[in-house]
């Protein structure tokens, strides 16, 4: 029942993208915002059908790719174990790319922000709970810091995973101190996960040269 519940929410939530676009299309203007600078600044627009509905198409074809990848992962053994993580991880992520959208919706209606200084918080919060996930995934193909010695070996997988689920929180944290920090904000979202999604990488590799020994 639970499972049912999260994915009814799922689909409420793509639904749900479409019918504020269809509330927000005669209201847009012609010319919609569509691209920000590191510093805040538009530097890109799109139609009125652009932006009432690019967001809720990009989060429609999201969906079905989510739907449709765990159905050809090859460790089918584990896939009834990471599919309640994988389904809260889709819940989350729609709800970020749903906080993004409104965010254009009301900077096009008029409302005078910072795009990076309003997203940053959310950046925060998706990068948290992504590491609070990362220590419950088991071996997969879809999900998770998929390396080729993560996906040979299982105790590489668990150790990387452990270690990615704290870097990917502190990740979450400086993205929200981000916040405060708007002139930075975006080297504080950017940097951290560039720097520790290599340094998995390279992790994943040595754990699993050193089991090879």
């Amino acid at each position: 029942m639970k499972k049912n519940l999260v994915k009814i929410v799922n689909l409420a939530l793509v639904l749900g993208s479409f019918i504020v676009g269809l509330w927000a299309y005669s209201r847009l203007p012609e010319r919609v915002a569509s691209h920000w600078n590191i510093n805040g600044d538009v530097d890109g627009y799109t139609s009125r059908f652009g932006g009432a509905f690019f967001i809720p198409f990009m989060i429609l074809g999201l969906y079905l790719l989510f739907l449709f990848i765990p159905k050809i992962d090859p460790k089918k053994e584990n896939r009834e174990a990471i599919m309640p993580i994988f389904d809260k991880f889709v819940t989350i992520f729609l709800l970020f790319m749903l906080y993004l959208y409104s965010l254009t919706i009301a900077f096009a209606l008029g409302r005078d922000f910072d795009m990076t200084q309003a997203l940053l918080p959310a950046f925060g919060l998706l990068f948290y709970y992504i590491g609070r996930m990362l220590p419950q995934a088991k071996p997969n193909w879809f999900l998770g810091i998929r390396t080729p010695w993560t996906l040979s070996n299982n105790e590489v997988w668990t150790k990387t995973h452990t270690l990615g689920g704290n870097l990917f929180k502190i990740s979450g944290i400086l993205s929200l101190l981000g916040a405060f920090f708007p002139r930075y904000g975006f080297f504080l979202v950017i940097g951290p996960i560039l720097i520790f999604t290599v340094y998995l990488f390279i992790y994943s590799y040595l754990e699993y040269k050193k089991l090879e020994k």
